[in-house]
C-alpha cells in the first residue's frame, strides 16, 4: 500500500492515510459477483478515500455521503460524469453533464415521454415482444440469455420510442457496449463519436420533419430563447440512445443469474408471480442487491466534508451500488430477502439526476419474470459455463448460458 499511498500523481492535499488501490475496471472478486466484490471494498476502507488510478480521484462508500452527494449539486457538480476523465473537447453529454437549472430545460422533454402513463401504453408491446424471444429460445432447452433475452427486450422498446429500425441494433449494441464500459477515454470517445455519425442524418430529418417519437421530441427542444443547436441535438440523442440500449439489459442479466443460481427465490416468485405488490417489492430489493450504473462528480470548491479536506476540481466518485450494499441501512445487504421491509437503494440515483427511465426500466424487468417464470419457472446456469461480469462506469452481466428441462 506504500506505494500507492506515494503515488506520484496523488495531489499535495490528499494525506497518504487516505490513498487505497481501488480500479473500478479491475476490482477483485467483481468475476464472482460484482456487488459482493464492492461491498467488500466499503467493508475494508475509509467511508471516503482516494485513489490514483483512472486520472486520480476521491472515492465515497457508504449510503449517507452518497444520497448526500448526489443531491447536492451546488458541491458536487455533474459536469464530468465518467472516469477517467474524457479528453478536453469532448463534447458534454446532454443532459447528464448539466447541473441545475440548466439541466431542468434539457431534461423535461425526457421526463414527460417517459411518465408512467406514457410508459404503461407502452406495456403490450414490451410484453409482446418477451413473449417472442422467449417462446424463441424455449424449445432449446438452453439459451446464452444475455444475447437472447436481456438485450432483445430494452432494446426492441427503446427502438420503438425513438422510432430507429430494429435492424441497426447490429450497429448500436457493440457502440453502448464501448461507451460505457470501454476502459479508457479513447474507447468511449470513439464510441460517442460513432454514434454521433450515426444519428446526424436522422436527427437533421426529425428537426426538419418532426414526428411524435421521442427522438423527435429530445432534437426541438425549445429551451426558452430557442431551439436546442443541431451539434446538441446530436449529443442529446448520443446519450440517451446509449442510456436506453446497455442498462435495462445489464440489470435484467444480473436478476436472471441470480436466479439461476437460487431455486428458493425463483420458486418464491414462481409461486406469487400474481400478487402484484409481493413481486413490485421483491423487484426492489433485486434491484437493491444488483446496482450497476456509477457517475462521478467534480468538486465545485475547496471545502471541508465530515473531516476531509476537497479541492475544487477534485473528481469523486460516490457509486450508486454502494448505497444498497450499505450494511448501516440495510441488514445483511448481501442477502436478498423479498420480505425485507424497506430496500435502500440509489440504483437509479437520487435528486436532480435521478434516471427518468426508472419507471420504464421497472415495468420491463416485471414483464420480463411474469413471462420468463411463467414458461421457465425452473432454470440453471449451464454446467460447465461460468457468467462473464464487467465493472466500470455501468458494471453489467456480458455472457450468461442458461439451461432447462
Amino acid at each position: 500500500m506504500a506505494s500507492i499511498a506515494e503515488s506520484p500523481t496523488r495531489p499535495t492535499h490528499i494525506p497518504a492515510e487516505l490513498v487505497r488501490d481501488f480500479n473500478l475496471y479491475d476490482i477483485p472478486g467483481s468475476a464472482e459477483d460484482v456487488q459482493a466484490a464492492y461491498a467488500a471494498i466499503q467493508q475494508a476502507n475509509p467511508d471516503i478515500f482516494w485513489t490514483p488510478h483512472n486520472g486520480g480521484h476521491w472515492v465515497a462508500t457508504r449510503g449517507e455521503d452518497i444520497i448526500a452527494m448526489q443531491r447536492d449539486y451546488q458541491h458536487f457538480s455533474h459536469k464530468h460524469i465518467v472516469l477517467p476523465p474524457m479528453p478536453d473537447g469532448a463534447p458534454r453529454q446532454i443532459p447528464l453533464e448539466m447541473d441545475p437549472p440548466e439541466h431542468a430545460r434539457y431534461r423535461r422533454p425526457l421526463m414527460q415521454s417517459l411518465m408512467p402513463a406514457i410508459v404503461a401504453e407502452l406495456e403490450s408491446t414490451v410484453r409482446t415482444v418477451a413473449i417472442e424471444a422467449i417462446e424463441c429460445v424455449l424449445p432449446n432447452g438452453e439459451c446464452e440469455f444475455i444475447e437472447d433475452f436481456a438485450k432483445v427486450l430494452p432494446i426492441h422498446v427503446f427502438l420503438e420510442l425513438v422510432d430507429l429500425p430494429i435492424a441497426d441494433k447490429a450497429i448500436l449494441l457493440p457502440l453502448a457496449e464501448d461507451s460505457v464500459r470501454g476502459s479508457t477515454a479513447e474507447i468511449r470517445m470513439r464510441a460517442h463519436q460513432d454514434m454521433g455519425r450515426y444519428l446526424l442524418d436522422k436527427v437533421r430529418e426529425r428537426r426538419e420533419n418532426p414526428g411524435s417519437d421521442l427522438l423527435s421530441k429530445l432534437v426541438n427542444v425549445d429551451l426558452g430563447d430557442g431551439r436546442i443547436s443541431e451539434k446538441e441535438a446530436v449529443e442529446y440523442s448520443t446519450l440517451v440512445l446509449f442510456g436506453g440500449l446497455d442498462t435495462v439489459a445489464g440489470m435484467i442479466g444480473f436478476i436472471a443469474r441470480f436466479l439461476a443460481m437460487n431455486p428458493g427465490h425463483r420458486r418464491q416468485l414462481v409461486e406469487r408471480l400474481d400478487d402484484d405488490a409481493f413481486l413490485k417489492h421483491a423487484i426492489e430489493e433485486m434491484i437493491r442487491r444488483h446496482g450497476l450504473a456509477n457517475t462521478s462528480r467534480v468538486i465545485v470548491e475547496d471545502f471541508q466534508y465530515k473531516g476531509v479536506n476537497f479541492h475544487a476540481g477534485d473528481r469523486i466518485l460516490p457509486a450508486n451500488l454502494w448505497v444498497g450494499m450499505d450494511d448501516r441501512l440495510n441488514e445483511n445487504p448481501l442477502v436478498v430477502d423479498f420480505n425485507r421491509e424497506k430496500p435502500v437503494h440509489a440504483a437509479f440515483g437520487n435528486g436532480a439526476h435521478a434516471c427518468p427511465g426508472a419507471v420504464l426500466a421497472r415495468r420491463e424487468i416485471r414483464i420480463f419474470l411474469q413471462e420468463w417464470l411463467s414458461r421457465i419457472p425452473d432454470f440453471h446456469i449451464k454446467p460447465g459455463t461460468k457468467p462473464i461480469l464487467a465493472t466500470g462506469m455501468v458494471n453489467g452481466v456480458l455472457r450468461l448460458d442458461l439451461i432447462w428441462s
